[in-house]
């Protein structure tokens, strides 16, 4: 049987904080109608989404830092994660298959969503859109969402006046003007412009 490692990252696009990623093998009676693209899921609908795919399927979370993003970009942090995090999820996978009774021996694809797709010593496809149409891609997205909002709320609370745990780095209005007011937080991605 073939099992889809599905791998998507969350934070492209924000001015501060780190880029992550997710890597999912979902098992055969994996219930996908709970999965979705994470941007079109409620955040409470995500996290009880996460929770499921932490205890059911093969996953694995990475990150790389603001000040990493500055030095290689933001697409090389992007595929450096996925990359990362496909790591991660291939050491917990001959612990996961023992728990379902497999072989260490997996016929095992990667998909990747986007245009470009990190290298892992094998082919990898990548797929525009695919956080829609790939249940384990869609997984990969939840993980590494969820994952990065958990970080911008610790942030939160360790860097105040700055909003992220409402907009999560992201350049909204109310980001813009408190980096112009306080200065670039030291979570601050330095070559972005706000």
């Amino acid at each position: 049987m073939l099992y889809i490692a599905g791998l998507d990252e969350a934070g492209r696009g924000p001015l501060a904080g780190p880029v992550t990623a997710g890597c999912v093998v979902l098992p055969p009676d994996f219930p996908l109608e709970i999965l979705n693209d994470s941007k079109k899921l409620s955040e409470k609908r995500r996290e009880a989404a996460e929770r499921l795919i932490k205890e059911k399927a093969c996953w694995g979370f990475a990150r790389v830092e603001h000040d990493e993003i500055d030095r290689i970009n933001i697409l090389k942090a992007s595929l450096k994660a996925m990359s990362l995090a496909y790591g991660d999820m291939i050491a917990k996978l001959p612990a996961w298959l023992s728990s379902l009774g497999l072989s260490d021996e997996l016929d095992l694809e990667a998909v990747v969503d986007g245009l470009y797709a990190p290298d892992l010593g094998f082919p990898v496809r990548a797929v525009v859109k695919a956080d829609g149409s790939y249940p384990a891609v869609m997984a990969a997205s939840i993980i590494a969402k969820v994952g990065r909002d958990r970080i911008m709320k610790e942030y939160d609370a360790r860097y105040p006046g700055y909003g992220y745990a409402r907009h999560k780095g992201y350049p909204t209005k109310a980001h813009v003007e408190a980096c112009r007011r306080l200065g670039p937080s030291p979570i601050q991605r330095m070559t972005f412009s706000y």
